[in-house]
């Protein structure tokens, strides 16, 4: 038998990822944005943060690295990723009649310094 996922212990990588979350959250806060929804999650993907910047949503991805031996934080949002977030995006604004303008954004940690990149995937 199978715990519900509230049960289940979280492993290191899981409470490192909501770390970033928390950080990036707070900094999107203090510029301004307010948060819609924290990890909106669907057949199609999640979206880590989901926040309102005036009249517009914007769909956030949350990346950490402990370096960028590997491309860094950002070049790790694949084209495969891109896709899903789209793909839930599209899911999660079936709830608006007149769906708002959109934008993607990514927020990356490389070790402790964040980076965000605004527009960052084309939909």
């Amino acid at each position: 038998m199978r715990l519900p996922d509230f049960l289940r212990p979280r492993t290191a990588k899981q409470i490192i990822g909501q770390a970033g979350e928390d950080d990036a959250l707070a900094h999107l806060q203090r510029q301004g944005l307010t948060l819609v929804e924290r990890n909106f999650r669907c057949k199609g993907g999640e979206i880590d943060l989901i926040m309102q910047e005036g009249n517009a949503l914007v769909f956030v991805e949350v990346r950490k690295r402990a370096d960028k031996n590997h491309g860094g934080a950002a070049a790790s949002v694949t084209a495969s990723k891109q896709k899903r977030l789209i793909i839930a995006a599209q899911i999660y604004l079936q709830r608006h009649k007149m769906p708002p303008p959109c934008r993607f954004d990514v927020i990356a940690f490389d070790d402790n310094e964040m980076t965000w990149l605004k527009n960052a995937i084309e939909a």
